[in-house]
């Protein structure tokens, strides 16, 4: 049987090729303005408008930025991410977190939010952060006991409060110990991961509005160790014609 493995950065361009290239690459100095894409958003106070665009305009490398934007929700331009240019974009929010949206089909609330929602098999960006002092401990909790080994006790945390309300829950179902089989890994820090799923797999990848495809989901899930124990998580299923902006995609998104 497959396993998973967790590479530490110095082989990870040659294992992981995608994943692993966004920190294995030289990071090119040069960069240029990208326009700003700003998307509309609904959730727990209902709709909210398009955020404006910020006085400084957002920038990418010069050899890509011809093919980017920088698509954002939220107040303040709370959640953004560079994505292909000419896509559509549309932000969730509510007391868990946030989670923006970047497809080449247009989405809004009305098949996002509605009950029984289908997933994305196609292309597509999917950027989120959910609040572990909120109901987004769960999420957070989820992938802390699949990858971060070190927030171990934040895990146990999480377990014995939800155990004070649902004598029932079961903690081995819903936060299941290690890594997904078949993903592949590189841990670049303690609480920062790059991650590959294959296609057809179930993984981090999926663990997402993502459904596993015939294609591979690449991305990262980090944790802060501030006083919520937020965690951001990209997932990203490019087509293979825009593959190569996954490296820096991966790169803007995770020093945000």
């Amino acid at each position: 049987m497959r396993t998973s493995w967790i590479i530490p950065g110095a082989f990870a361009a040659a294992v992981l090729g995608v994943a692993g290239a966004s920190r294995a690459a030289p990071e090119t100095k040069a960069t240029s303005p990208v326009p700003f894409v700003g998307c509309r958003s609904d959730g727990q106070l209902g709709p909210q408008a398009a955020p404006a665009a910020p006085k400084v305009a957002p920038r990418a490398p010069a050899a890509v930025a011809g093919r980017l934007a920088f698509y954002a929700a939220g107040e303040d331009v709370a959640l953004g991410v560079l994505a292909p240019r000419g896509w559509n974009c549309f932000g969730l929010y509510g007391s868990n977190g946030s989670s923006l949206y970047v497809t080449p089909e247009p989405h809004d609330g009305s098949d996002l939010l509605k009950s029984g929602a289908p997933g994305l098999s196609g292309a597509a960006i999917q950027l989120s952060v959910s609040d572990g002092g909120t109901s987004g401990r769960f999420e957070v909790a989820a992938i802390a006991a699949r990858i971060f080994p070190t927030q171990a006790t934040y895990v146990r945390q999480v377990i014995a409060n939800q155990l004070d309300v649902d004598k029932t829950f079961d903690a081995a179902r819903e936060f299941p110990k290690g890594p997904y089989p078949s993903d592949r890994m590189v841990r670049l820090r303690p609480l920062l991961v790059e991650f590959e799923t294959p296609a057809r797999k179930d993984g981090l990848g999926t663990h997402s509005r993502l459904l596993k495809s015939g294609q591979p989901i690449v991305g990262f899930a980090k944790m802060e160790k501030d006083g919520d124990n937020s965690l951001t998580m990209l997932t990203m299923r490019l087509p293979p014609s825009l593959r190569d902006l996954a490296p820096t995609i991966l790169k803007a998104a995770e020093r945000q």
